[in-house]
């Protein structure tokens, strides 16, 4: 079998074979600025104080009763 004919090599000092491994790296990529929503994200557990009537009022309609509240603060406050 024939060889393939050997390339003839340059001699490269120890600051070049150092300078060939640590090529620069391409720059990095920035990721997108996360969106904000009108609605938020997520909800966030909170221990507060109703009265027992009112507490019962959304309590009476049945399970989705903290949903309701939700909806009835949000508003209020001018959120809807």
């Amino acid at each position: 079998m024939a060889q393939p004919p050997e390339r003839p090599r340059r001699p490269q000092s120890a600051v070049e074979r150092a300078e060939a491994v640590f090529k620069p790296a391409p720059p990095k990529v920035e990721a997108p600025a996360p969106r904000t929503t009108a609605v938020p994200s997520g909800k966030e557990m909170v221990s507060l104080r109703l009265d027992r009537d009112v507490l019962a009022h959304f309590q009476d309609d049945g399970p989705g009763w903290q949903e309701r509240i939700n909806d009835a603060l949000r508003k209020a406050a001018g959120l809807d």
